[in-house]
């Protein structure tokens, strides 16, 4: 008899509504010492809180390359991702040559304008005019590097490259012995390490052309094109830029309606997310993820834009 009540239970268990339907998801994060690491805890609570049927648990990994190869093993759900190192591995270009991945985009979370500062008393208003002197692209190996002279050979631009580490850039700058570097900025503000050189030595921002802009959108698909309005700092008019955005990706072989859940519970918030990661307070995702997607929509991301009404660009439906 007691047998029988245990089968009937378990079978009981077994057929309900939320054991049929729960699904387990990892998210590969990044470190855990990085802000986006909270962000993604954030997310985690989210997809568990207002995801009817998933349950999401978030992983510690090497960021965007690593995720981006976890998913392909099958070892992730879904990851952060930059959307100029995705829109690579759905080309399979740079480091993915030959060996193309099937990812679609589900939300972009923070943008990295790409900003060109220079010394106000430099003798340089534009793009071309840093021909000749001596200017840090990025820091030493990072993203802002290789991506400025990847703009800068796409525009036929150069200028005498100067390497080091943030400390030693902004120091040279204060010092006058560089004209400039590019700095991610932050939404759209200008990055601390910026505004501490602006407290003591005028500055400007180098926008792009408008014929430099249209190159970059039609030559640099890893990449977008951004209008940055008047006030990034005091006395900063507006201007245009480049950018990448920070994301979150999955493999296309993700069902439809797991995606939609998904991303239905993340724009459906308006607090831990800003809470998690503080620059995202007032930010709009879904505007964002249009502005700075590089690789096609998953179809139930897609369904809960176009629910919404947007207008989603024609490389973000991929057509």
């Amino acid at each position: 008899m007691k047998y029988t009540l245990a089968a009937l239970l378990s079978a009981t268990l077994l057929a309900s509504p939320l054991a049929a339907q729960e699904k387990d998801l990892l998210i590969g994060s990044t470190s855990a010492s990085s802000s986006h690491y909270g962000y993604f805890v954030a997310v985690g609570q989210l997809i568990n809180e207002k995801a009817e049927g998933l349950k999401a648990s978030v992983v510690e990994t090497g960021a965007t390359m690593d995720n981006i190869r976890r998913m392909a093993r099958g070892q992730i759900d879904l990851g952060l991702v930059t959307t100029n190192a995705v829109q690579h591995a759905d080309a399979g270009t740079n480091a993915f040559e030959s060996n193309p991945q099937d990812l679609r985009l589900l939300w972009v979370y923070t943008n990295a304008p790409q900003n060109v500062i220079v010394r106000a008393d430099s003798g340089v208003d534009s793009l071309e005019g840093l021909k000749g002197k001596r200017f840090n692209p990025g820091i030493k190996g990072g993203s802002t590097e290789a991506t400025t002279e990847a703009v800068f050979d796409t525009l036929g631009l150069s200028a005498d490259y100067v390497r080091g580490s943030t400390t030693d850039i902004v120091g040279a700058i204060k010092d006058n012995r560089l004209a400039g570097y590019v700095k991610s900025g932050s939404g759209t503000k200008l990055d601390g390490s910026t505004m501490d050189i602006a407290v003591s030595t005028d500055i400007n921002v180098l926008g792009l052309s408008d014929a430099q802009a249209e190159k970059l959108r039609a030559d640099m698909p890893d990449i977008s094109v951004v209008n940055i309005p008047a006030g990034a700092a005091e006395g900063i008019p507006a201007y245009s830029t480049w950018a990448f955005g920070v994301g979150v990706a999955a493999p296309a072989s993700m069902d439809d309606e797991t995606a939609y859940k998904i991303v239905s519970a993340i724009m459906s918030d308006d607090t831990a997310q800003a809470n998690a990661m503080a620059s995202l307070k007032g930010a709009n995702l879904a505007q964002m993820t249009l502005d700075y997607g590089t690789v096609p929509l998953h179809p139930g991301a897609l369904r809960w834009f176009e629910e919404q009404g947007m207008d989603v660009p024609a490389k973000l439906k991929g057509e």
